[in-house]
């Protein structure tokens, strides 16, 4: 298998214009049709206000002719400019919705390569909010920039060339007026970036949440906790509010600065204008030119502060959401990395030491499981039963020491080829909102129907399935929550079933199991851990009775191995736990 992580790949600009010309530069063709046509297009829609001097000037000079002719070639002239710019949107739509596409897989390919650690300290809702205000970021950006940033410097160009050929004093106030502007608005939008970038973190908090008190609803009734989590909401909409308010007023103070700006020259250039052309300096074609130009563009001009907000408050959210989307990778392939290769699916830790920040798990741990060994794992709880299984499946990354399959380090193999060769059957399953089908071969999707149902008859699941309204092509629900704990088990079970993978880890996999079905899975589980590799945690210590060896964990550190008999025999710490079990649960 070929590792899907390498160096090109994972080197995405993190910057928000960076980023933002890496997606663009993956659909040049549609973004220099769109340029090029709004450049002719607002070029052309400048130049318009100059068939009023053109028809004036032929009035006053008594040639009718020449008036007709200009006065009807002005509609055709503006039917042609709207049309290039129907081209350009065209360009646009293809360039905007073809980026969002490309950032949006960008990121989720990112993403899904971050570790186990990315995830358990944010929320889905969170990251999902951050994807959402990276990839919107194209939608409103590029809009942005062709048909408000470009086009209006585009504007102001063929303005400014038009005024100069009129009065070059007054083509001076006008560059002088865009320079004013120009520099007010970037220093305002230096701080418009950052409290838009504010106004999103204070979104995405408020989002993710949302996500986990709906996530959680079920317990929030449960334990009436109606009231905190709403009151929790409030503050946190509250917060969102103040930034929201902020963000809003510090636009319509840029706008107020630039309609004084706009009022000092404007005032300026007129009084030019009008003693112009009362002293016969002007024709009133060219009077009426100018009039023309600048009453077209005062819009422009009044709302440069707004663009240049807008695309600040835009790179505001991008940079929220890219500086913890794209966070170096904890844990990478080697390269090149080989594929691991599985015969025996033998295990050897050797002087593993880990810590979760200064809380040291394991240190200097060592452990030898032979090929097609069963092992139990036993332990209260902090003991490291399932620090190991994340460090098995590399979840984490360890500070030394080497973690062994067949002999192969399993930090020298792809991630993927890894966890490829491990079934894991957790104790909370995980399943998607999708069909009974497909959560079962989701390890395999090219299982034939038969194959599913064959391996869900021995999880004893297919009589429960057999049941429901849509029988294998029932949806779930969210998580899985159209279903009891036991029937997601069976599921999970069925799952890893079908993808028969040499190395097999049960992590409490009845646990949600009466004891009759437990009887009937545990019937399913010797069959399916028939010449693999199997390490099982266990609170039920009857379920264990029959593993090869059991392992007894007590923070981090091995203090009794050996079979269920012999382990009793000690009159050790195992056999204290056997005699203390209630109803065949381990007491804390």
């Amino acid at each position: 298998m070929k590792s899907l992580t390498s160096a090109r790949e994972t080197t995405i600009p993190n910057t928000p214009y960076r980023f933002f010309i890496y997606i663009i530069g993956k659909h040049k063709g549609w973004a220099a049709l769109a340029v090029i046509a709004v450049v002719i297009a607002s070029a052309a829609g400048a130049s318009t206000s100059y068939f009023f001097k053109l028809i004036i000037d032929a009035v006053e000079a008594d040639d009718l002719n020449a008036a007709l002719m200009w006065g009807l070639l002005y509609p055709f002239f503006i039917l042609l400019v709207q049309l290039i710019y129907r081209v350009s949107g065209y360009a646009g739509a293809h360039l905007t919705v073809g980026s969002n596409q490309t950032a949006t897989n960008t990121l989720m390919t990112y993403i899904m390569r971050h570790s186990h650690s990315y995830f358990i300290d944010r929320f889905a809702g969170s990251i999902t909010n951050k994807i959402k205000n990276v990839t919107s970021a194209f939608d409103e950006m590029i809009p942005d920039i062709l048909w408000a940033h470009l086009s209006v410097l585009v504007t102001f160009l063929v303005t400014f060339a038009l005024i100069l050929t009129v009065d070059s004093q007054s083509g001076i106030i006008f560059i002088g007026l865009l320079t004013v502007l120009f520099v007010v608005n970037k220093r305002f939008a230096k701080t418009k970036a950052i409290v838009a970038k504010e106004n999103a973190e204070a979104g995405s908090l408020l989002q993710g949440y949302l996500v986990d008190v709906l996530s959680n609803v079920h317990t929030t009734r449960q334990y009436v906790r109606k009231d905190y989590e709403l009151t929790e909401v409030q503050k946190l909409t509250q917060n969102k509010f103040e930034k929201g308010v902020r963000n809003w007023l510090y636009t319509e103070k840029l706008l107020t600065i630039n309609s004084l700006l706009l009022f000092v020259f404007a005032s300026l250039m007129f009084w030019r204008l009008v003693t112009q052309w009362g002293e016969g300096m002007l024709t009133t074609g060219e009077f009426v030119l100018v009039l023309a130009l600048i009453s077209n563009i005062t819009g422009s001009l009044l709302f440069i502060g707004r663009a240049f907000n807008a695309t600040a408050r835009t790179a505001g959210e991008l940079r929220e959401g890219l500086d913890d989307i794209l966070l170096p990778y904890e844990i990478v392939d080697m390269i090149p990395a080989s594929p691991l290769k599985v015969e025996g699916g033998g295990i050897d830790w050797k002087d593993v030491t880990f810590k979760f920040d200064d809380l040291a798990v394991f240190e200097n741990f060592n452990l030898t499981i032979l090929p097609h060994q069963k092992i139990g794992l036993v332990g209260s709880s902090g003991a490291g039963k399932s620090t190991f299984v994340s460090l098995l499946l590399r979840q984490h990354a360890i500070l030394k020491g080497r973690i062994c399959i067949d002999g192969q380090d399993i930090s020298s193999v792809t991630q993927d080829s890894l966890r490829e060769l491990i079934a894991l059957v957790p104790q909370e399953p995980s399943l998607f909102h999708r069909t009974i089908r497909e959560n079962i071969a989701y390890g395999r999707p090219d299982a034939s129907s038969d194959e599913i149902i064959a391996v869900a008859k021995k999880a004893e699941a297919h009589d429960f399935i057999m049941r429901l309204p849509q029988k294998y092509d029932t949806l779930v629900g969210e998580r899985g929550v159209k279903l009891s704990g036991g029937q997601k088990q069976r599921v999970a079970i069925a799952r890893a079933m079908l993808k028969n993978a040499p190395i097999l880890i049960l992590d409490e996999a009845t646990s949600a199991l009466d004891s009759t079905s437990e009887r009937e899975i545990q019937k399913a589980l010797h069959v399916l851990m028939e010449g693999k590799t199997v390490i099982a945690i266990a609170h039920r210590l009857s379920t264990l009775r029959e593993m090869d060896r059991i392992i007894v964990l007590e923070e981090g550190t091995i203090t009794e191995d050996g079979t269920h008999e012999t382990l009793l025999q000690k009159q050790g710490h195992y056999a204290q736990l056997w005699q203390h079990q209630a109803g065949g649960f381990l007491v804390e």
